[in-house]
């Protein structure tokens, strides 16, 4: 456990520190007043603080997000700053000398600028993370296919794999390692017969306990067909089961993402982000329309995870035997999870980068600002609303820990 909230945070960590640093230097080169650069939720005084030059670096208890407050950001919306009066000199300016440094003060094209940078970090570390996890698997990977039919994705060959059954780890010495079966393969037929469910599965390779069968799977990164014989351990070692092998996914078919000529190589990280959120958007369109037809929130909600959910699936990969499969996983669930921060960031939800930069945007169509306490009210009750849903998520994170 310790292992595994180590590297849930230092995941976390990078993510955010990625994402509010495209913030932080943006505002920087155009001159803005940074304030605060925070790492952690403010929900509770911060544990530690240092003020390097006009920014105060502040470092919060609540583990979970950043922030980069900018000066003028919020106070002020459209108006103006008033300075603090003088007391000493009996002045009593107009106007704050730093007014011009204010978030508010700069043109909708440097506010845009500030805005976009932190969901642009993202994408960036999102094509860095997955140049290295695709260079890892000699370019292959797959994905399993959501609803009837995958989308077409781009700068990749794309080949239908079999329905199966997705292996997730081999155990060492076991009889599915010392067959030559590795992770990332696709379980097919044992002894002739389709594998239908891991149910279906489990009890042929129950009734046939030191007896010899013959397994058929999908080798992913040979792009081949294999077949071999073993014989599942009557007593196996705790946690390996018969054959040694976990899994990941019951019944689907796979797509096999082959990024083979050099062209497609040398493009892999960023056609592979843009192909990984395709696949994101057509699973929670099918979840949807599920629950629509259906009249009911589970499809949706019992595929949404908060941190806990995070850290319980950081857990699983940490428990993985092979080292190499260990690094695979937690890059594949880095990418992933930088992507997603960057698209939910983007969509105009209020009290996050989106929901700023519709307000940026509706300014430029209608030539001038909204008033800046319509604007503050917005983004309140949306972080009310994001703060309840984070809640919400977490309490079924837990449920699904217990069950």
């Amino acid at each position: 456990m310790i292992i595994t909230a180590i590297v849930f945070l230092l995941i976390l960590s990078v993510l955010v520190l990625i994402h509010e640093a495209g913030h932080y230097f943006v505002a920087k080169k155009f001159g803005i007043k940074v304030e605060e650069f925070g790492f952690g939720f403010p929900l509770t005084p911060p544990i530690w603080q240092k003020k390097k030059g006009e920014t105060l670096y502040s470092f919060y208890p609540i583990l979970i997000g950043g922030f980069v407050k900018l000066y003028g950001e919020d106070e002020a919306g459209a108006g103006r700053i008033a300075a603090p009066k003088d007391t000493k000199k009996g002045k009593d300016p107009d106007q704050d000398p730093d007014q011009d440094r204010a978030f508010f003060s700069r043109s909708i094209w440097q506010r845009t600028a500030v805005i976009v940078a932190g969901v642009l970090m993202n994408v960036i570390l999102a094509v860095v993370i997955f140049y290295t996890f695709l260079a890892l698997l000699n370019f292959k990977t797959a994905i399993p296919v959501i609803g009837e039919n995958p989308p077409s994705y781009i700068g990749v060959n794309q080949q239908i794999v079999p329905k199966g059954i997705a292996i997730g780890r081999v155990s060492p010495n076991s009889p599915a390692d010392q067959a030559g079966i590795k992770s990332a393969t696709i379980l097919t037929k044992i002894n002739g017969q389709e594998i239908k469910s891991n149910d279906a599965l489990g009890k042929i390779i129950s009734d046939n306990k030191g007896k010899e069968i013959t397994v058929e799977w999908y080798d992913i990164a040979a792009n081949k067909f294999q077949t071999a014989s073993m014989t599942p351990r009557v007593s196996p070692p705790k946690d390996e089961g018969s054959l040694g092998i976990a899994f990941d996914y019951s019944q689907y078919d796979t797509v096999l993402l082959n990024y083979e000529t050099p062209t497609q190589k040398l493009f892999s990280g960023f056609s592979h982000s843009y192909n990984l959120q395709l696949f994101n958007l057509d699973g929670l369109g099918t979840l949807f329309n599920q629950s629509v037809q259906e009249k009911r929130i589970e499809p949706i909600s019992d595929n949404v995870s908060g941190p806990v959910g995070i850290g319980a699936l950081v857990n699983r990969i940490v428990e993985i035997p092979d080292a190499k499969e260990q690094v695979l996983q937690l890059l594949n669930l880095a990418g992933i999870l930088s992507l997603s921060l960057a698209f939910f960031n983007i969509l105009p939800i209020p009290g996050l980068d989106g929901g700023r930069l519709f307000f940026i945007l509706l300014e430029a169509v209608i030539g001038r600002k909204v008033n800046p306490k319509i604007e503050g009210y917005f983004h309140a009750v949306g972080m009310v609303l994001l703060i309840a849903l984070l809640l919400l998520v977490t309490i079924k994170d837990v449920t699904q820990l217990f069950k």
